[in-house]
């Protein structure tokens, strides 16, 4: 998995050691294992190891490879390095170590910008020509890993994580207008190239960048999901593509089992974690280890599912680890939590996979995870209204929006609400052809945009605060393409994700399948009380807060004389998020 930075001069000043060291040393808690500086003239690349793949040190980052003349980093996995090695070998290619980064440096060499088409698997990836001093950026088809950029007075840095990139100073910390408002309004869903802070970007998913020794770049798009369907696809029978899928989701998860250290399940009890388990049985894996979580209970909503994780547990035999966390240890683990943000984000379960990931990275080093089943497959309550729409986009902003733009308006400083960029954004996503469907263009916008910038990146961040590899193959990308082919009907049957519970019946007890859906339970961050609603009122009457002034005072005001009354469409507390956002600023000294 791994952290990786770096930067380049535009001119012929060399770099210096100090920022990318600085850099590299925020990223230590993504790659525990070792530590990597190189520096050549006006280019530096820093790196933190994780292992997983090929243990020995012939591995190790930052890697140079003299008979071709490149360097580079590499945060990952590429789940086919073997077939790209033969696939090299036959080209005359000779290797010095077995792992995959070796395998990212010559398949560049050999296929130019086209090398990223040819890696299955999760990747952000830096690169640096010896005889052009071009430097190659690229970041995988969903998004998975992250990749965020800053240019410097000289140039540019990039880094794995927001926070790595300001730990050298020098970058622009000031408030981005637009990020704010689709922080405040698609909740908390910032798309790329945007970050939070001016002076912060994000390389877009799926995306090679190409970027001169003087600074001029050219971005290729190297791929996009199609939800438009042959005539072929539109006479599949639902049992032909409930084998299709089946055989898909097998693929991705065998994928996906491979690792020269233990593999585990971040198991929640829902359909998409229990059917991992499920082929992961069915693949011949042993003694797998799966993991749970849960939280006190808090205005007499659950903070648990055990039932169902015992039950996947127990029907599967494998090792599980149940965590139960009081109230007391929730409160003092977000601060960690937030630390660990690369960007505000506003949902609960943040803190339960920081607490789940502190765990399971005492036990193993990879895990599966199911997120990305509910975008993919169309699990979520706005999607059935969508069918029968007249006007897709305004439905979707009704249900999935914290608030419309008018509320936005009322609730923050005058000057922060120029013009409805969130709408607008959704609108002309929309209206991208490919997707004729009105579910289909709400799967495409969910699947591209909300997964790569909210559920994706929480759980980047958060296993990644301590060293643990998670891996999503619900995200595969063939898995992704098939798909986008089947019919929204499809999906929507069976109270949402009806074909993959078709798959998941003849894997899983159908117990599991046949609950009613539910998510990562933190009833007390939706229902602030006693503590967890002084540290809002802490942050949001601190002096920091009240000179930032982004919110008008009587919104602030209204929120805290009442909590629960202030509640969005998603069921997401709007004190929570405006306090978070100034938490998480706090916590990165903005």
């Amino acid at each position: 998995m791994c952290g990786l930075c770096g930067e380049i001069n535009f001119s012929t000043k060399p770099v210096s050691s100090a920022a990318t060291s600085a850099m590299t040393a925020v990223l230590a808690p993504r790659g525990p294992d070792s530590e990597g500086l190189l520096m050549r003239g006006r280019w530096a690349l820093g790196h933190r190891r994780l292992k997983i793949i090929d243990l020995s040190t012939r591995s190790e980052q930052p890697m140079t490879d003299p008979d071709i003349g490149i360097s580079g980093v590499f945060n990952g996995c590429i789940y086919n390095y073997r077939e790209l090695r033969r696939e090299l070998e036959a080209k005359g290619y000779r290797f010095f170590s077995e792992g995959d980064t070796e395998i990212v440096l010559k398949a560049y060499h050999a296929w130019g910008v086209d090398f990223a088409k040819h890696l299955t698997g999760m990747f952000a990836i830096a690169l640096v020509e010896r005889d052009s001093g071009r430097l190659i950026l690229a970041r995988d088809r969903l998004g998975i890993k992250p990749l965020y950029l800053a240019e410097t007075a000289d140039g540019l840095r990039f880094a794995s994580s927001l926070p790595a990139l300001l730990a050298p100073g020098g970058v622009d910390t000031a408030i981005d207008p637009l990020a704010f408002q689709f922080y405040m309004t698609f909740h908390a869903v910032v798309p790329p190239p945007y970050t939070i802070l001016k002076g912060v970007r994000k390389l877009p998913p799926a995306t090679v960048r190409v970027i001169e020794a003087d600074g001029a770049s050219r971005d290729h798009v190297y791929w996009s999901v199609s939800y438009e369907r042959s005539s072929t696809d539109a006479r599949r029978s639902a049992e032909e593509w409930r084998e299709m899928l089946g055989a898909s989701l097998t693929e991705a998860v065998r994928r996906r089992m491979i690792a020269d250290v233990p593999v585990g399940v971040l198991l929640s009890g829902g359909v998409d974690s229990s059917l991992i388990v499920g082929l992961l049985d069915r693949l011949g894996q042993e003694g797998l280890k799966t993991f749970s979580i849960g939280f006190e209970a808090a205005n007499q909503e659950s903070g648990d599912e055990f039932v169902y994780s015992d039950l996947i547990a127990r029907h599967f035999g494998t090792d599980h680890t149940k965590i139960f966390i009081p109230s007391e240890r929730l409160l003092d683990a977000l601060p960690g939590a937030i630390g660990a943000m690369s960007e505000p984000m506003v949902s609960y379960d943040n803190v339960a996979f920081f607490l789940l990931s502190q765990e399971v990275s005492r036990h193993v080093k990879v895990v599966q995870s199911g997120q990305g089943a509910d975008e993919v497959f169309g699990g979520y309550h706005w999607y059935p209204p969508l069918a029968s729409s007249n006007d897709p986009a305004s439905d979707y902003a009704r249900a999935f929006f914290d608030r419309d733009h008018a509320r936005f308006t009322s609730h923050v400083a005058p000057g922060l609400a120029n013009g409805d960029a969130a709408r607008a954004f959704v609108e002309e996503h929309f209206a991208l052809p490919g997707a004729d469907d009105p579910v289909d263009k709400a799967l495409r916008l969910d699947t591209g945009v909300m997964l790569v910038d909210d559920p994706v990146k929480r759980v980047d961040n958060m296993t990644m605060a301590f060293g643990l590899e998670a891996r999503v193959p619900f995200l595969d990308h063939d898995l992704v393409e098939l798909a986008a082919r089947i019919p929204s009907t499809e999906k929507l049957r069976d109270g949402g994700k009806g074909i993959l519970k078709d798959v998941a019946r003849q894997v899983i007890p159908a117990e599991v399948i046949d609950r009613p859906k539910g998510y990562f339970p933190v009833p007390a961050l939706k229902y602030l009380e006693g503590p967890y609603l002084e540290m809002a009122r802490d942050a949001l009457n601190s002096q920091a807060a009240r000179e930032r002034g982004l919110f008008r005072k009587d919104y602030i005001d209204a929120l805290f004389a009442s909590p629960h009354d202030h509640i969005t469409p998603l069921r997401g507390s709007e004190l929570w998020q405006v306090a978070l956002l100034e938490l998480w600023l706090q916590s990165n000294r903005i």
